[in-house]
């Protein structure tokens, strides 16, 4: 049995991360998914929030916005709009974006605008987690 799989994990902007990988941990629309080499074939939704992948039994993490996976028995691919390393976060600029979003969801809005400020304050909110936890 394979103890790693390719992992490649693509932001809008740059690649993150390509290589083996032992495990993965991201969250999903239906909760936090875990893969190890030799998955089931499935394409799924990639919420907002942290992940974390084992590479050479060390774990390293990343704050992700939504996007895409594919999951294959012998590779994985994360296409998201943002990837970043947990000491790449400005801290002041997260909680200033997180504070616009909740002032943002205080005021009367349309249905498009209040999606629109929630995925902002989502985004912000898992900066944040993913930097108190990991910096």
């Amino acid at each position: 049995m394979e103890k790693t799989f390719r992992l490649d994990i693509i932001a809008s902007d740059h690649p993150f991360y390509n290589g083996e990988c032992e495990m993965i941990v991201f969250l999903g629309l239906d909760g936090e998914f875990g893969v190890l080499p030799n998955h089931e074939p499935m394409v799924t939704c990639l919420n907002a929030g942290e992940i974390r992948f084992k590479v050479d039994g060390e774990w390293k993490y990343a704050a992700t916005s939504t996007g895409i996976v594919e999951i294959m028995p012998n590779f994985v691919v994360i296409l998201a709009d943002t990837v970043e390393k947990p000491e790449e976060i400005d801290i002041k600029r997260a909680i200033e974006a997180k504070e616009r979003a909740e002032e943002r969801l205080r005021q009367k809005q349309s249905i498009k605008e209040y999606y629109h400020t929630q995925a902002a304050l989502n985004r912000a909110m898992s900066r944040l987690k993913v930097t108190k936890k990991h910096s």
